[in-house]
């Protein structure tokens, strides 16, 4: 009894340190999330029974990401998909990203979910960690490729911004043209003024000698 609650301890200290890491990979990895959204929309439910050694565990897929436990989740009378395997071919599976690797895994239940269980196995992997590590660490120098719909929208985002600078020229345009108007009408108002004031000051000067001669 006392080897048992030991055993049982242990494996809840494993399970904590894989589940923190797929929290991680969840985060860093958004192919991943892609995979695992499905299964989280549904409250999939995943049985690992696994030999040497002798382990079941179970996986609750959620909004919060994939949470494992020992024991069938309160409210389940039975998993959804159930994976019987050596735990060397598990490891296999989660390494190589392979298909055929991961269909060697005995797994039952509903067609689709299953499938949607296979999907997220081959894209999880250490590898999707470690890189993901490398760019939080390098701070996003190792870019990845730009997907057709990144570039897609990259492309409208400066259509856009080609089309407020437009706009803005535009209007500029017109002001200036406006302000072009005004100075104009002011020149003529300015040079007609001159043109009155002349004539008045030699209409002027000549009443005064007209005045000084009579």
């Amino acid at each position: 009894m006392k080897r048992s609650t030991l055993s049982h301890s242990f494996l809840n200290i494993i399970l904590v340190f894989i589940e923190s890491a797929l929290t991680l990979l969840l985060r860093l990895d958004p192919e991943l999330r892609k995979a695992a959204y499905p299964l989280a929309k549904q409250g999939t439910v995943v049985a690992l029974r696994l030999y040497l050694p002798h382990v079941e565990v179970f996986a609750t897929f959620s909004t919060k990401g994939v949470l494992l436990d020992a024991q069938l989740p309160i409210g389940r009378s039975e998993p959804d998909v159930v994976i019987n395997a050596y735990s060397i071919q598990v490891i296999n599976a989660i390494t190589t990203h392979d298909s055929e690797t991961t269909e060697k895994l005995q797994m039952r239940g509903e067609s689709i979910q299953v499938q949607l269980v296979k999907q997220f196995i081959m894209q999880l992997g250490l590898g999707s960690l470690i890189q993901g590590l490398i760019k939080k660490i390098i701070g996003g120098k190792a870019k990845t490729k730009p997907t057709e719909a990144d570039l897609e929208e990259k492309k409208n985002n400066y259509k856009l911004r080609i089309k407020e600078q437009q706009t803005q020229i535009n209007t500029l345009t017109i002001k200036n043209r406006e302000l072009e108007t005004t100075v104009r009408e002011l020149q003529s108002k300015q040079k007609t003024l001159m043109i009155v004031t002349v004539v008045a000051l030699v209409i002027m000067i000549g009443s005064v000698i007209a005045l000084l001669m009579n």
